[in-house]
């Protein structure tokens, strides 16, 4: 009996002994000894980094992996076919299928659950699909390649009531310091807020890589999907099993640079300690250098103004301090900011889950699964934070100020600007 049908049987079983009112249960609701069937679409470095983390949960059991390229897909069934034979003390465990088409993954009844792993340019799609067929789903950070994307993968999430977590992790992870950080900004320990600089890599350029022959193993044009047609190069897809993070997230054709990387991470963090989860600014200006790969500011509605720029990762700047933060430090300025002004119990807190590296946060995913709840880095957070990005590389491409609805998700008064809200999709891949 597979997960779902158990969750089947137990809502009948329920039913029919409620005596007062009738009480159901939803297609992924926790049940007891029931697992989480997942399926993980793409497959290479970071791929087997997140279905590695999940796959030592005892709720979770992974059933499928897709990849264009065979030697990945192989690598991936072989790295969970061996966890479980070793943990169940088998010789030998055959439970995970391979697929090159991610549609056939997402067809399968059994599954669950659904993580998309791939380049930027194919998280939409699956995002889609998979809601409408009713899969909770991790997604990897940025959310999108456009704001079209992104937003269309917030409505497809919320109008299936899918849980949704991005891949995002700062939230979660790193000892707590991001959420510590962003609490003492919400709180007005730095007093009035006056700017934020997000130092993050470059904006994304044009693809001009030289072509080179396919690999016998690889489906480029699959790989390529609904982007551009650009010859193959290996700096896009390498070739076999990996070990390195591919370059395919410098183009524009397929993701949003370094701005869109690490943006996805800092910007996140930013909006946290600001409160502004799923809204934006309202203008944006780029540096007057029209060379600059950095200097370009967002500009909200009450004053605030943030740069693209400075010390790697998120700093606040106050009437009364500076807070800077980053994976690997939390500095204040005075350094005694927590001691002598902590949080106190009638502060805001934000959501605590824990903290610990490469474990919370997808324990965070699967606990909203079990409850039906919703995780820390939800899908209109992954959006509103993807959205710094693109507006971002946006601000850069044209080199002008433009003036943002973050409501309506257009430019005001500029019509080349709107058309860089969406990217045209190839052939015949469409987000319904």
């Amino acid at each position: 009996m597979n997960r779902r049908q158990f969750l089947h049987q137990s809502a009948a079983t329920t039913l029919l002994s409620t005596v007062a009112g009738a009480v159901t249960l939803s297609k992924a609701q926790a049940a007891p000894n029931a697992r989480i069937n997942i399926g993980v679409i793409g497959v290479g470095k970071q791929g087997v980094s997140d279905f590695t983390k999940a796959m030592k949960f005892p709720q979770t059991q992974m059933v499928a992996m897709c990849d264009v390229v065979g030697a990945r897909r192989d690598n991936g069934k072989k790295i969970a076919n061996d966890y479980y034979a070793k943990l169940n003390n088998q010789a030998d465990y055959d439970g995970v299928k391979t697929y090159e088409d991610f549609r056939e993954l997402i067809a399968r009844a059994d599954i669950d659950a659904v993580m998309v792993v791939t380049p930027d340019h194919w998280h939409a799609i699956p995002v889609v699909q998979a809601a409408k067929a009713k899969k909770d789903i991790y997604c990897e950070k940025p959310i999108s390649r456009t704001i079209a994307e992104g937003r269309a993968m917030v409505n497809a999430v919320r109008d299936n009531k899918v849980v949704f977590q991005t891949g995002s992790q700062q939230r979660s992870e790193y000892d707590g310091k991001f959420r510590i950080a962003a609490e003492l900004v919400r709180n007005g320990k730095l007093g009035e807020l006056i700017s934020v600089n997000v130092g993050i890599g470059d904006p994304n350029r044009p693809c001009d890589l030289p072509e080179e022959k396919i690999p016998d193993d690889t489906n480029w044009d699959l790989w390529l999907g609904p982007a551009q047609v650009r010859p193959y190069n290996q700096i896009l897809c390498p070739i076999g099993v990996h070990t390195h993070f591919p370059a395919w997230r410098a183009y524009r054709e397929f993701a949003g640079g370094g701005v869109a990387d690490f943006g996805a991470h800092h910007y996140d963090i930013a909006q946290w300690g600001l409160g502004t989860d799923e809204t934006g600014p309202v203008r944006i200006v780029p540096p007057q250098d029209e060379n600059a790969k950095r200097g370009l500011m967002l500009v909200y509605d009450n004053g605030v103004e943030m740069f693209h720029g400075g010390p790697s990762g998120t700093t606040w700047v106050g009437t009364s301090g500076i807070v800077s933060v980053d994976r690997s430090r939390l500095d204040t300025i005075p350094a005694d900011m927590r001691e002598k002004n902590p949080i106190g119990d009638n502060d805001t807190k934000l959501e605590n889950t824990g903290g610990r590296n490469g474990y919370s946060h997808v324990a965070n995913w699967i606990d909203n699964i079990e409850k039906r709840g919703q995780c820390i880095c939800h899908e209109g957070i992954g959006h509103s934070s993807a959205t710094l990005c693109h507006l971002t590389n946006i601000g850069y491409q044209l080199r002008r100020e433009l003036r943002w609805d973050p409501k309506a998700e257009q430019f005001l008064d500029d019509a080349e600007a709107n058309k860089l809200v969406s990217q045209e999709m190839r052939g015949d891949w469409k987000l319904a």
